[in-house]
């Protein structure tokens, strides 16, 4: 039963990322979306998006990193996309990697190193699926700003330039497509 313990000791751990506010409004605009909400949002974006990934791409591995890529978020916190200074993006990797031993070493170590290996592989997004999942993390956000007027592009001044050169890549890398259909609708936000 000890192994019951220790999964259960990470739930509920994990339950404390509902508590990790990000910058990126829901879709209606009221509040800011919590790291739980994206974590499932993004699962749902790849289960319905799953068409336009590419050939070879397991979605059921794509979600399970997805489920998984932001728990370090509770040690860690969110930095969001458009705030992050420089010299910043190297303390943030040192503090998820720590939190990332702390929360998936709550686990039973076979099932922890599982779990750590499907963060790791997101995070150095080689493999295609870790492209794809690193896309559709991309690729949310955008939606959900243009969802509620400007979003956090408007609380950050974040010009297209600047959106272009910060998901443009990710999401392009990693599914095409979905780089097309939301370049054009951020052009069309910044025209009108």
């Amino acid at each position: 039963m000890a192994d019951l313990d220790d999964r259960m000791a990470f739930l509920l751990e994990a339950g404390r990322l509902s508590s990790v506010e990000r910058a990126t409004r829901v879709v209606d605009g009221t509040r800011a979306e919590n790291s739980a909400e994206h974590s499932w949002h993004l699962a749902l974006f790849a289960l319905t998006l799953a068409p336009h990934a590419p050939d070879g791409v397991s979605i059921d591995r794509v979600i399970r990193m997805l489920l998984l890529h932001d728990l370090v978020e509770i040690d860690a916190g969110d930095t969001p996309i458009y705030a992050a200074k420089a010299g910043d993006a190297a303390a943030q990797a040192r503090a998820e990697r720590a939190a990332a031993d702390r929360i998936f070493g709550l686990l039973p170590a076979s099932q922890g190193a599982l779990f750590r290996a499907l963060w790791n592989e997101f995070e150095a997004a080689e493999t295609p699926d870790a492209r794809f999942a690193k896309a559709l993390d991309r690729f949310q956000p955008p939606n959900l700003n243009l969802a509620a007027g400007g979003g956090s592009w408007r609380d950050y001044d974040v010009s297209e330039d600047a959106i272009r050169a910060r998901i443009g890549p990710e999401i392009a890398r990693g599914a095409p497509d979905l780089w097309t259909w939301i370049s054009r609708r951020i052009a069309a936000f910044f025209a009108g």
